[in-house]
């Protein structure tokens, strides 16, 4: 079908090309061949007069105008989406669907590996892609390519729809023959301790928190890119790590550590579930949501 002479079926091709600025991996996320791609470039330059993208060393960028394009491509798709999927019925236990959640390993842990054992028994055909936030996440949200985000209020994205999801405290774990912890720790002992951190694509919550009221004041022997590893790295050692109060009580205990309570403020961080605001009538997505809402609803008090 044409609209203005524009064949519209190039419009998904076109969504690629602008969103990965490069013709394999466009084509390898459209699953055809990178001279078929190649083909439908030409034909939009045609149309448009103008290239679209253009090879700047060895990184290709895009033109103006294929610059201002990549909101309203991305956003006619997903009007044209949410049109459609209104009018689509949504049986869990038949659905052959597949998601894309961007979430941390801590939200893995303390929330998503229970819903995907709801969604084994309920939906056993449904798959879904569990991501790390990355730099480009939120725009990959804006562009349509993501199903949901987890993240930490601070960060969601005015712009997108979201809803509360859960709240959790801080402790520190260390290694049960570390003599000098107690059952709490001091701001002035906690800055006099040897420390392991997560970092990763800048600094998470409360590593971004402490910095910013006390300074860059601990001494960080370790940096993980994984909540998870935190623990490996802190047993047989005198370090120590500040995790999240959930994620520690589940994992802590189990790798030989105790849980000490940090005897000074720290604000609590809030997750929120965050999804396009165009398809908050798609069924699908509806279901999926309150599947993560209804187990955030279940879950126990944060311990600190």
């Amino acid at each position: 079908m044409r609209y203005h002479k524009l064949d519209l079926n190039l419009l998904v091709p076109l969504r690629a090309l602008l969103v990965e600025k490069n013709v394999t991996r466009a084509a390898q996320s459209l699953h055809i061949s990178q001279s078929a791609l190649s083909g439908i470039l030409s034909r939009l330059r045609e149309y448009f007069d103008d290239p679209l993208m253009v090879a700047i060393g060895r990184k290709m960028e895009l033109t103006p105008l294929g610059e201002s394009m990549v909101g309203p491509v991305s956003d006619l798709l997903l009007r044209i989406d949410a049109t459609l999927a209104t009018r689509l019925q949504f049986e869990p236990s038949m659905a052959d669907q597949r998601f894309s959640i961007v979430a941390s390993d801590y939200v893995v842990s303390v929330l998503l590996a229970d819903v995907l054992q709801r969604i084994h028994r309920e939906a056993p055909n449904v798959s879904v892609q569990l991501r790390l936030p990355g730099s480009n996440s939120a725009e990959e949200l804006e562009a349509g390519q993501l199903d949901l985000m987890i993240m930490p209020a601070e960060f969601a994205s005015p712009e997108q729809a979201s809803s509360a999801l859960f709240t959790d405290g801080y402790c520190v774990v260390a290694d049960r023959a570390f003599w000098k912890l107690g059952d709490s720790v001091s701001l002035e002992q906690y800055l006099t301790l040897r420390h392991a951190s997560y970092e990763s694509q800048g600094k998470p919550h409360f590593e971004a928190w402490f910095d910013r009221q006390h300074g860059p004041r601990r001494r960080v022997e370790v940096k993980v890119h994984s909540f998870q590893q935190l623990p490996l790295v802190v047993a047989g050692t005198t370090r120590v790590a500040t995790m999240h109060g959930r994620m520690a009580e589940r994992i802590a205990l189990t790798a030989g550590l105790k849980l000490v309570r940090l005897d000074f403020e720290v604000p609590p961080i809030e997750e929120v579930l965050q999804w396009h605001k165009l398809r908050e009538s798609q069924p699908s997505g509806q279901w999926l949501r309150e599947m993560i809402l209804s187990q955030a609803r279940q879950m126990p008090p944060a311990p600190f």
